[in-house]
């Protein structure tokens, strides 16, 4: 774990949610420096301050600004509470002054004796994207205070966002094993700010992997765990030779995720019956070799799975604003989609059925840090840019198109598990 002034009962490092009011105890044994920094009072010359210290953490190696503790003494002042939350407050100040967003959290921690007075504990993460521009200037930290960055150190800053980019896009390009080639909707989720932080122990690991099962007994899904070189495997089914091939979740040591979805792919008299109405609707071989993948039943897997993900990154108590997603057709290329839903049906005859129009392929990469995302569930994301994925524009200013995607969504609930 990065460096945390506060330790819990066996010394190991708090993290902020667990921080107490008990704790600002620990200060006194810290010096301002490099990774810390007090401020007394939330006046106005600190505010004018924060976004300059705030992008200085994020620039250097991440650090904690607590407000409400004597610079001289490290003895506890505590400052009162706002009608508006400090993190709304602090959070404004970075969006007006800083550019790109630094990845940091702010908590309003009350004192047991008077709770409409407390401190405030801001922890900065290490930034994956520098530099951090605070009103024009690049600042990093210089000891216990900051200062602009030189001419070298902003070449490794820029350095340093390359490899990230670097790092994420060879993370999704990760491929979970099937006996037979399927078609396969993938979402990735990689963890920003993680590269860091040491490695978990055994004991941690076992935690969030059982976290993780419960997450998919929830679901009403069934759980197996393998293990991989550097990950953990839940599938929910035994993926052996002549089996229905099922979806999975890979849980990296980060909490980076990735998501593997097979579609359904419908054989025997379904297919038969689904290709003869695409014939009549816009003349579709019927007799052609397409796999045609029912649309609603294969939502209904994808929007499952994706969650058993919003459950444990609840359980987990970690921000999806710390992830970069992206989503991969892997086996898809050709496929065409199918619904019998009267929405569907009517698109079809006159826009021709969805279909995959490329071979493997992955989509941009998204960060979810970007204000765009402050009410993110995996589940929403995953259902809608599974048609995305398929050829169907989101936000697009076709009034079908929408009226397509809305009934589509409608139908996963009364689709097969």
């Amino acid at each position: 774990m990065v460096f945390s002034p506060f330790r819990g009962d066996q010394g190991d490092p708090k993290p902020l949610s667990a921080v107490t009011f008990a704790d600002m105890a620990q200060l006194a044994g810290y010096d301002e420096g490099y990774l810390l920094e007090f401020k007394q009072e939330f006046s106005g010359s600190v505010k004018a301050k924060l976004p300059k210290i705030i992008a200085s953490f994020a620039n250097s190696r991440g650090g904690w600004l607590v407000i409400g503790i004597a610079d001289a003494d490290r003895s506890v002042r505590p400052v009162p509470r706002l009608s508006a939350d400090y993190s709304q407050i602090i959070g404004e100040l970075c969006r007006r002054h800083i550019s790109p967003a630094p990845p940091f959290d702010v908590r309003f921690i009350p004192d047991p004796a008077d709770s409409e007075q407390g401190v405030v504990v801001v922890q900065v993460e290490e930034g994956t994207f520098p530099p951090y521009v605070a009103d024009g200037i690049v600042e990093v930290r210089e000891g216990s205070t900051s200062g602009p960055a030189t001419g070298s150190v902003l070449v490794e800053l820029y350095d340093k966002a390359t490899r990230s980019r670097q790092r994420i896009s060879e993370f999704c390009r990760r491929t979970v094993y099937y006996i037979d080639p399927v078609p396969l909707f993938d979402l990735y989720f990689y963890r920003l700010g993680a590269g860091g932080q040491e490695l978990p122990d055994r004991a941690v690991q076992n935690a969030r992997a059982q976290i993780m099962a419960e997450c998919f007994a929830a679901q009403g899904l069934d759980c197996h765990v393998q293990h991989a070189h550097d990950s953990l495997i839940f599938r929910a089914s035994i993926a052996f030779d002549g089996m229905v091939p099922h979806s999975a979740i890979e849980l990296f040591p980060d909490e980076s995720i990735k998501l593997t979805v097979p579609a359904v792919v419908l054989a025997g008299q379904e297919r038969a019956v689904a290709l003869e109405r695409l014939h009549d609707l816009c003349g579709i071989d019927a007799g052609a070799s397409f796999n045609v993948v029912s649309a609603p039943d294969t939502l209904r897997r994808v929007t499952r799975l994706a969650g058993v993900l919003d459950r444990y990154v609840r359980r987990r108590d970690v921000p999806w604003q710390r992830y970069a997603t992206a989503y991969e057709l892997e086996n898809m290329a050709g496929v065409l989609l199918w619904s019998a839903d009267e929405v569907y049906v009517r698109y079809a005859r006159s826009h021709g059925p969805l279909f995959c129009g490329t071979t493997d392929c992955r989509s941009r990469v998204r960060y979810l840090d970007d204000g765009e995302h402050g009410s993110f569930r995996a589940r929403q994301f995953a259902g809608s840019h599974f048609f995305e994925a398929c050829g169907l524009p989101l936000g697009s200013p076709d009034p079908e198109d929408n009226e397509l995607v809305d009934a589509l969504l409608r139908t996963e609930r009364g689709a097969r598990r």
